[in-house]
């Protein structure tokens, strides 16, 4: 018996691993959140699975559904949406299953941010621009976030941002971050992305409030903010420049450089 903590993905069920599809579908019991795993995937599962919705449940009672199908020696998928490794709430889970001396895995997810910038058709990194992307949240009431990763901490490097678990800080999220990115520096909102219902906004700092509070968004979205959203003057990646050279190029007899 293995408990197996399956990244979901953002949404749409192709979207998903080839080892995480195979195994929901072999599962005898699926444990998932209904408010962030859609039906698409759950419909996944084998006809016979258990399916279970642990979005009204506490630790102690997924744990002991888990310890149920332990006892009789049935695997576990444990859906969790994105990739399970950020945001997932799955270390507090896995404490309790060594401590039970239950065996689990991981398989990873399409995360929420990769998903959003395939959705917007853009590089989160750009040569000239920014080369690094922070994934990061607001403090909310379920945990605070330690000072040293504040907002305005991370808004001081210029990376590009993807803030997870904020659409309801939209305010302070834009009054935080307009000092070090400016007004006219580009926005996305990603909800949803590879639902039915997604839903894509781009706006600048000075205008996104005005254009999410029109469609009453308030959970199950990602604010993205950088340059990198709308850039059109950047290098061209050095990788491929005809000059640099590396063990799968080298340098030919004729090349002067």
């Amino acid at each position: 018996m293995t408990v197996h903590f399956i990244g979901a993905g953002p949404g749409a069920p192709d979207l998903m691993t080839v080892r995480g599809l195979e195994l929901l579908r072999t599962a005898p019991l699926v444990l998932f959140a209904g408010s962030l795993v859609p039906e698409a995937v759950i419909a996944e599962a084998q006809e016979s699975a258990r399916l279970i919705d642990t979005a009204p449940l506490t630790l102690d009672e997924i744990i002991t559904h888990i310890e149920s199908a332990n006892a009789i020696g049935e695997d576990v998928a444990r859906l969790h949406s994105g990739d399970p490794s950020l945001y997932g709430a799955i270390a507090e889970q896995i404490r309790r299953l060594r401590a039970l001396g239950i065996p689990y895995d991981i398989t990873p997810g399409v995360p929420a941010y990769a998903a959003a910038a395939a959705a917007l058709g853009c590089e989160l990194t750009l040569p000239g621009v920014v080369q690094s992307v922070i994934l990061t949240r607001t403090s909310v009431r379920a945990s605070a976030m330690p000072e040293s990763e504040d907002l305005a901490v991370l808004g001081a490097s210029g990376a590009t941002l993807a803030i997870h678990l904020s659409i309801n800080n939209l305010a302070r999220v834009v009054r935080t971050l307009m000092p070090y990115y400016g007004a006219t520096c580009p926005v996305a909102i990603a909800y949803r992305v590879s639902w039915p219902d997604e839903k894509l906004i781009r706006g600048t700092l000075g205008d996104i409030r005005e254009k999410v509070k029109l469609l009453g968004l308030t959970r199950t979205a990602l604010i993205l903010v950088g340059r990198v959203l709308n850039a059109n003057d950047f290098e061209d990646s050095k990788l491929y420049h005809p000059a640099h050279h590396h063990v799968l190029r080298p340098i030919s007899d004729g090349d002067p450089n």
